[in-house]
């Protein structure tokens, strides 16, 4: 199984050749995920800065800033549908659950709500949430689900409006796939953590033995 994926990537990056998720230039030889210039150039989070914690949440680990080239490539993964860029994120996301010893024992995400995944095509943290389970051999299921199409975050103001606007908007799938297990839910990023913080609230009232939280950026220096 393992070998027939490697000759349908080896096809697709023949067909469609593999680009930089950042600058969008195409990608040389030795280049998996991005290009020497951007991985010089790009805003990584170093040392205390990778980590936050948040309520419920025993830390969040965030490998990049939402900033520049970051935050003009996510704009473009979640709502230009670029949506092909969730394997190079999943690549940098997979390296940080390493770098960081996160351990966990089931992978999930935050789910978008129905009216904005008919729109969208895609949930975009589903697409992560997957892609890191592959690379690290872990499961992955959709243990919440939304109850609700609440507004966006990122149009909400203030971190108490944050907090309030998923108050209740999330809900378990199924208790008995959440009680006693290690949960690391993914999420594309973390601005004041109200989503996140949410979201694992609602898993360790479910019985989750303890929640990580993983995002590809985090907004703030």
């Amino acid at each position: 199984m393992r070998s027939e994926r490697r000759i349908t990537d080896k096809l697709l990056d023949l067909l469609f050749p593999p680009r930089c998720p950042f600058c969008r230039a195409l990608l040389k030889d030795g280049e998996r995920t991005v290009c020497a210039a951007c991985r010089a150039a790009l805003p990584w989070t170093r040392g205390g800065e990778r980590t936050q914690q948040f309520p419920y949440i025993r830390r969040c680990c965030s490998p990049l800033f939402y900033e520049g080239a970051v935050r003009r490539s996510l704009l473009r993964y979640k709502f230009g549908g670029s949506s092909a860029y969730s394997k190079n994120y999943s690549e940098i996301l997979a390296n940080c659950i390493d770098e960081n010893e996160v351990s966990c024992d089931i992978i999930t995400w935050a789910p978008l709500g129905r009216k904005r995944l008919r729109s969208r095509g895609y949930d975009q943290a589903r697409l992560l949430a997957e892609g890191v389970a592959a690379i690290r051999g872990l499961p992955c299921e959709p243990l919440l689900r939304k109850t609700r199409d609440n507004p966006p975050q990122s149009g909400t103001g203030s971190r108490e409006k944050r907090r309030a606007n998923v108050s209740g908007v999330y809900a378990v799938t199924d208790p008995a796939r959440v009680h006693g297990r290690r949960v690391l839910l993914v999420d594309d990023i973390v601005t004041t953590g109200s989503t996140l913080s949410e979201c694992a609230r609602i898993l360790r009232a479910a019985g989750a033995a303890e929640v990580s939280a993983l995002t590809l950026a985090r907004s703030g220096r």
